[in-house]
């Protein structure tokens, strides 16, 4: 049997590879990219000190809990600034890497302030889930089962990251969740408190949203962008507000579509494989059958 050829493989994906890597200008010597896999155990370690009864050891004892959050998020701290080391580096390869480890560290400092912030946020997003679902027997099944909660975790953390610069790593952490649990969140959306994903695969949630309290959303809903203008260049115009506003109380059912920098008023409710791109007043209910939105009769 004729033998592969292995070493004429290698040479020909060295030379592809090397002229990628010119294209990108990064030819000498690229900066290392944070680790997907590292990150991945980060918030692992960032779900068990915010949850340590149960997400944490399962034989912890009561008397060792602070310890073993302590310990815990040491672990994950020290970590991630060594990913956050490496997104700065990566952003700036012409600097040496040593010089950014006071910044790293500073930057930690700062994400780490926002962990009880974080807890609490989450400790809302499971009393939505548990009001919202009546297949829900109790708080602590939510948390260990429901993909919604996990990507919440995820990107309740990561939201974090990018807003302190750190968008790389910001998106590794949500791409995480998202490669999970099928539920896409840019981390530079904005999520309020009370945010309930029951089901969720393939709900999808665009950079520029904006959600307010007590939404809920349930599969395959999309909050995209309903076009994507170009600059004189040819090129696609980046970072522009191009994703719906939902306000407090907001309900979008299976499938629904919202496009666009369109709001979608208090209290409103969106039926299941509805389009949506214009602004819907508050207290509308939009369905294919009536799909002019209307407000709903106050009770009486």
């Amino acid at each position: 049997m004729q033998e592969i050829a292995i070493e004429h493989i290698v040479q020909q994906l060295a030379t592809i590879r090397e002229s990628a890597l010119q294209q990108r200008q990064r030819l000498s010597q690229p900066p290392k990219l944070p680790s997907r896999k590292a990150l991945g155990q980060c918030v692992e370690w960032l779900a068990a000190a915010l949850f340590p009864n149960r997400l944490g050891d399962p034989d912890i004892q009561a008397n060792a809990i602070n310890f073993y959050v302590g310990t815990t998020l040491d672990k994950a701290l020290r970590e991630l600034q060594h990913q956050i080391r490496l997104e700065l580096a990566f952003k700036a390869p012409s600097e040496p890497a040593a010089q950014f480890r006071p910044q790293a560290h500073s930057l930690t400092g700062q994400f780490s302030e926002h962990l009880p912030r974080i807890r609490v946020q989450l400790d809302t997003d499971l009393e939505a889930a548990y009001q919202g679902d009546p297949a829900a027997d109790s708080v602590d099944e939510i948390l260990v089962s429901y993909p919604g909660i996990l990507a919440l975790i995820h990107y309740r953390i990561a939201h974090v990251l990018h807003g302190l610069g750190l968008t790389i790593i910001a998106r590794l952490i949500t791409e995480i969740a998202h490669s999970q649990t099928g539920i896409d969140i840019h981390p530079g959306a904005h999520i309020g408190d009370h945010f309930f994903i029951d089901h969720g695969t393939g709900v999808v949630i665009g950079e520029t949203a904006i959600i307010g309290n007590h939404v809920r959303l349930y599969q395959a809903v999309t909050l995209g962008a309903k076009n994507f203008p170009k600059d004189a260049n040819g090129h696609l115009v980046k970072k522009f507000e191009r994703h719906p506003i939902l306000e407090d109380y907001v309900v979008a059912y299976a499938g629904a579509t919202i496009l666009g920098r369109v709001t979608i008023g208090k209290h409103s409710v969106i039926g299941g494989n509805v389009w949506v791109t214009r602004n819907v007043p508050a207290n509308s209910h939009v369905t294919q059958a009536h799909s002019d939105a209307k407000p709903i009769p106050a009770a009486a």
